[in-house]
């Protein structure tokens, strides 16, 4: 079954604001949890898929993935599924709502985050689907910026402990009875200020690069087909580890052949001679040439099968069939003498009394009924 938009299983809109996707997500968990609804296999469904939405929505990098990639961009960054890391109400609680108790820990800066999954659409021929072949692709990532060693401040400088959150990245106000913690609003969290940032990467810490993989394309692969190039992805932050990147394959059409499943097919024109007296023909196949017997009589459209001339499953299985289907074509810019003889020849056919064109006449015979039935 399809997935939901993460979107509308929190009932939020594209450009909502972490704040409006953690309230509407406690007020779900709230409904939902298993721990309040037991038995009821439908909320514990809906918990799970909301818990699913805000685990991507809530990180920066997967929600990126997400808002360019849908679902693809963000396949094995989930985690364990079902109730994985909530074994009760006690602990949604102090995951989701622990900020607003002053519980949750530290701020930011120490926390360490995968990065995102990648995907580069790849064109393949036909040729290098089936027979399979190693190319080379180059894309975009980012890597450390040397300038400043991933610290984001000018050579010679660093950055400074930030004076309203000594650091923690997250400051504390008391509420009434509650005392609240949210991030820092002088350092966004991070617990340092970059007074001087370098020029290189302004700040960032990181510089946009191009690389260059080499990509084996094993043989058989399809369209849609992805192949995972482990942590080649986005890198992480803090430390996390880097995505994975996905190559999606797409097979351009072929000027000859077509493809279902494991099978190839292709059309062969044949001259009326060869259609009616029978005889050999050569036809191409992706390893080289077969022959091909035509037996006489043959009509337009039947399909002869070659047997083992298809394609290797990628993933294991006895090799497709080649299906050729035969086009018996109308003799054209015939000259006087050739003209003659076929009037000659079409003459001798009437003649001879015999059913020279059995589907004509059955074609004639159902035409006759069909007007028939109408006047009654």
């Amino acid at each position: 079954m399809a997935k939901r938009d993460y979107y509308e299983v929190l009932g939020v809109p594209r450009n909502a604001s972490e704040a409006e996707i953690k309230k509407s997500y406690r007020r779900l968990a709230m409904k939902y949890h298993p721990d309040r609804n037991q038995g009821d296999a439908e909320a514990e469904n809906q918990f799970k898929e909301a818990k699913e939405a805000y685990e991507i929505l809530s990180d920066e990098q997967k929600r990126a993935a997400y808002d360019q990639f849908g679902h693809a961009g963000v396949e094995g960054n989930m985690g364990g599924g079902g109730d994985a890391g909530f074994s009760g109400f006690g602990d949604i609680f102090e995951s989701v709502f622990g900020d607003m108790f002053g519980g949750g820990g530290g701020g930011n800066r120490n926390r360490v985050y995968r990065g995102a999954d990648l995907r580069y659409d790849l064109q393949l021929t036909l040729e290098q689907a089936v027979n399979g072949t190693e190319v080379k692709i180059r894309i975009p990532t980012h890597v450390t910026c040397l300038a400043c060693s991933g610290t984001g401040a000018k050579s010679g400088t660093k950055p400074t402990t930030c004076n309203t959150c000594g650091g923690a990245g997250q400051v504390r106000m008391q509420k009434g009875f509650f005392s609240i913690q949210q991030a820092c609003p002088t350092c966004h969290g991070s617990g340092a200020i970059i007074r001087d940032p370098c020029p290189s990467c302004r700040g960032e810490g990181r510089v946009a690069e191009h690389k260059t993989l080499s990509v084996k394309i094993p043989a058989g692969v399809d369209n849609g087909d992805r192949i995972r190039l482990q942590n080649e992805g986005e890198p992480g932050g803090n430390g996390g580890p880097a995505g994975d990147l996905y190559v999606q394959v797409h097979v351009k059409p072929h000027t000859f052949f077509s493809r279902e499943d494991n099978h190839l097919f292709c059309e062969v024109p044949i001259d009326i001679v060869t259609a009616a007296l029978g005889g050999e023909l050569e036809v191409p196949t992706l390893n080289g040439k077969v022959l091909l017997s035509i037996p006489s009589e043959t009509q337009s459209g039947k399909v002869f099968r070659v047997k083992g001339k298809g394609i290797k499953p990628v993933r294991g299985g006895p090799i497709g069939d080649l299906h050729c289907r035969v086009v018996v074509e109308t003799p054209v810019k015939l000259n006087s003498q050739q003209k003659e003889l076929l009037r000659q020849f079409s003459q001798t056919m009437k003649d001879s009394g015999m059913p020279h064109h059995p589907k004509t006449k059955s074609w004639l015979e159902s035409v006759k009924d069909f007007f028939e039935n109408l006047k009654s």
